[in-house]
């Protein structure tokens, strides 16, 4: 049949099928066409040639068309639109079997056998999906309707039906599941589809195949996005997410839960060696500078990583437990990788039930605060104190703030123990002499509080000390969020007349710039920079001098915190520091005690402490492998040296001394080392040869104290 032929037949089909179909008129002639002739005088001509234009505008104009089919399942008429979307130079749409024009959407396997079926069985079908069958065509979706007709004597006809366009509804669709399931600003997978895609590689996994999880956090993201902005941030998030996905290359799905946290699943890979060598290739190719709009940046990247099925054969276990394991790679310094283990849950478990019991505690008065001496290098005297928190559990006995103070920043409890160590603070110092000052520290949290000046005025007001007596400690964390409300609240302090003083200077996010702006009245000396001063050949002492010598530029006094031994009081006094506070002068002691130590030898403390330096120890509290022989097991190193380390949770006779052991001081890298001694569960080790500090990924830093 010519095209010609073709698009006659179609005209001449399209006022009886468009009469057939189009609403209730195409019911009352469809049931007149099967009912006896009425008399000619009953015909309306005019009705014929109105339905045929709304039919005709209708297929032009709309997304609606028609079809029809002769018995043998070929097309006898197809709207003009659709007919030209499926029409080839070789084979016009118009007299080809519809099933080769045609195929459901859902299943292209399935296309002909169901066409086929309705075909054969003569029964009628709706709303089908269906595509393009010709090779080659323009991405196009329609739903199809049809049924069969037939004549007078019941006789079958072939299948006369409609469709309308769905293209556009389609690709909105996509559109929607793509926004649904990829990160709109990465074009990474997010966290839904990330999920259904572990889901699904877990599933398999239980066949025998396994499947590694990381998640990923950005180190110092935070300070890019309070410092440069939030579009710097965004585009810099970019950049990760290209370099993330060169990294990971076709091994695995990348994706981006949000923020700046980025998960991977690795299906197939379960080696720790080979899963060490990847996370490591990530954590330095996410560590190169960045270059954004003429700033170069640098950040890094920690890792935690789950391996199913042996943490986990469950999503929502491998999630936790990589969770756990980015927990303690951050740590342990940031800029690393860890394995979840077993102890990390216990570990979690432990800071669950600190939450709970920290609760009550409040409540049950087990806090009380503890009061350190500051002491003037000019006179020797107590000038001061610092207050600390401390809490004495019923069953457990005491608490290092090392372990409570991060679990209550954490659970939103900071705030309330805050308010209660500054009350309890100026309370117990109004019955100390007028001179004596002092001093609380306020959390980065307490200090975004609008209501802290209020706070403080009515400690002040409720105690009845002079506000000049107070001094508040205040950490280079709040400056993360450097607003004009930061700057407002250190007007506002210090205008109720307390003093401000710069606590743990050198261990943040330092910047002299803030030094202009914040009203301080004091610098603290960090005690990682004090530890180690007196040794020869270390830096510490030239930075410490650097300090000193801003601060006095600045009108500020100083105090160099963590001091311990005779000779670090010595050098601390020779480099200028104004002030003194640390072990040397001995621990924090109750409130009843101050009272004693003030009358002792007019003030003036004696300084019990060692004579010299020992080459600083770095205090941390983490998990490691250690073997001696065929024996192997985990430990915890307490603290770490370049000579050597302390370790408990190790079961080993007091008298077992020189044994050699090797002990895992980097993830996956054993060193030689001896056992020097043992006792109560702990364990002194000395290396076979120094370790280099700097193979950490930086120095544990002092737990900051509670206020």
């Amino acid at each position: 049949m010519t095209t010609a032929a073709a698009m006659a037949s179609r005209d001449a089909r399209a006022v009886p099928l468009a009469l057939m179909l189009v609403g209730g008129v195409a019911v009352l002639l469809f049931r007149t066409a099967r009912a006896p002739q009425r008399p000619p005088a009953l015909a309306n001509p005019l009705a014929d040639g109105v339905a045929a234009r709304l039919v005709r505008e209708y297929e032009e104009q709309g997304t609606g068309w028609f079809w029809q089919t002769d018995r043998e399942g070929r097309v006898t008429y197809l709207s003009t639109k659709v007919a030209a979307e499926l029409d080839t130079a070789d084979t016009p749409a118009i007299g080809a079997p519809i099933r080769t024009l045609f195929r459901v959407d859902t299943n292209a396997t399935e296309t002909e056998r169901t066409i086929a079926f309705h075909l054969a069985s003569r029964t009628a079908f709706s709303n089908y999906s269906v595509r393009p069958a010709v090779p080659g065509k323009l991405e196009r979706w329609w739903s199809m309707s049809g049924r069969p007709i037939t004549d007078a004597d019941g006789t079958f006809q072939g299948f006369i039906g409609n469709g309308s366009d769905l293209t556009e509804r389609r690709r909105a669709e996509a559109e929607i599941a793509r926004l649904a399931l990829f990160d709109s600003l990465t074009g990474l997978a997010n966290r839904q589809r990330m999920r259904q895609w572990l889901d699904q590689t877990l599933s398999q996994a239980r066949g025998g195949r396994g499947t590694a999880l990381f998640l990923l956090d950005l180190d110092r993201f935070k300070a890019v996005n309070d410092t440069l902005g939030h579009q710097t941030g965004d585009a810099l998030l970019k950049q990760v997410a290209q370099r993330l996905v060169r990294a990971i290359g076709d091994s695995g799905l990348v994706g981006r839960l949000g923020g700046d946290e980025f998960q991977v699943v690795l299906p197939g890979m379960t080696e720790h060696d080979m899963l060490g060598t990847v996370a490591r290739g990530v954590i330095e190719a996410l560590s190169q500078p960045y270059s954004i709009d003429g700033s170069s940046i640098s950040i890094g990247c920690s890792i935690g990583i789950a391996i199913a099925p042996e943490d986990g054969d469950d999503a929502e276990t491998m999630v936790r437990n990589a969770d756990l394991a980015l927990y303690g790679a951050k740590g342990d310094g940031r800029g690393v990788h860890r394995f979840f283990k077993p102890a990390m849950l216990d570990g979690a478990r432990s800071r669950k039930q600190i939450e709970d019991d920290l609760r009550h505690a409040l409540a049950a008065d087990q806090l009380h605060v503890a009061y350190q001496p500051v002491v003037s290098t000019a006179s020797g005297r107590i000038v001061g104190y610092e207050a600390l928190v401390r809490w004495e559990h019923p069953t457990r006995g005491s608490v290092s703030p090392a372990e409570f103070v991060p679990v209550a920043e954490d659970c939103g409890l900071i705030e309330a123990i805050g308010e209660w160590v500054l009350r309890t603070a100026c309370i117990e110092a109004a019955t100390w002499p007028d001179d004596i000052r002092v001093a609380v520290n306020v959390s980065p949290i307490q200090f975004a509080n609008p209501a802290l000046p209020t706070i403080v005025t009515s400690a002040l007001a409720r105690s009845g000390i002079a506000p000049g007596r107070l001094e508040l400690e205040i950490t280079e964390g709040v400056f993360l969020d450097e607003t004009a409300q930061s700057e407002q609240m250190f007007k506002t302090l210090k205008a109720i007349g307390v003093r401000l003083a710069l606590d743990d200077f050198g261990t943040g996010y330092s910047s002299l710039g803030y030094l202009k702006k914040a009203p301080f009245d004091k610098i603290k000396i960090d005690q990682g920079f004090v530890r180690g001063a007196a040794i020869p050949g270390n830096r510490n002492a030239a930075i410490i001098r650097a300090i000193v010598t801003l601060a006095d530029a600045l009108d500020m006094e100083t105090t160099a915190e963590g001091v311990e031994t005779q000779d670090e009081i010595a050098l601390i006094r020779a480099l200028g520091c104004s002030h003194i506070q640390g072990w040397a002068y001995g621990k924090a002691a109750r409130a009843g005690e101050v009272p004693a130590q003030l009358a002792a030898q007019g003030g003036m403390p004696l300084a019990s402490a060692p004579a010299r330096s020992r080459p600083p120890r770095h205090t941390m509290i983490r998990t490691a492998r250690i073997r001696a022989g065929d024996a192997a097991g985990e430990i915890r190193i307490r603290n770490l040296s370049p000579g050597g380390a302390m370790i408990d949770g190790i079961a080993i006779d007091g008298e077992a001394t020189d044994v050699d052991v090797m002990i895992e001081l980097v993830e996956d890298e054993m060193f030689p080392a001896k056992l020097r001694w043992a006792i109560d569960g702990r364990a002194g080790l000395e290396f076979e040869s120094p370790f280099n500090m700097a193979r950490l990924a930086r120095p544990t830093l002092p737990v900051r104290k509670a206020g």
